[in-house]
């Protein structure tokens, strides 16, 4: 099981390997609208070490975000495994 920590409340949700974490950000208060990457309302940071246990970058990310940085758009990435510590 993989686990997101949300800094901003302290909450801690266990998802299976390879999950999508839309849902679980957006019952922790992470903000959506188009869910297709477009909108980039669902921007969350990632801490650096973290970014390991997450997909890759999608297409929809990398032309809206630009730089392939610590931002990630919640609607577009799965956790792979372990821990991953996100701040909206």
């Amino acid at each position: 099981m993989a686990k997101l920590i949300f800094e901003d409340t302290g909450d801690e949700v266990e998802l299976p390997d390879g999950s999508e974490i839309a849902e679980a950000c957006e019952e922790q208060g992470v903000p959506f609208a188009c869910t297709e990457g477009v909108c980039g309302t669902c921007v969350i940071e990632v801490e650096e070490e973290d970014m390991k246990n997450l997909s890759e970058f999608t297409e929809a990310e990398e032309d809206f975000l630009g730089e392939m940085d610590t931002e990630r758009l919640a609607c577009q990435c799965k956790i792979k495994q372990g821990t991953v510590r996100v701040k909206y």
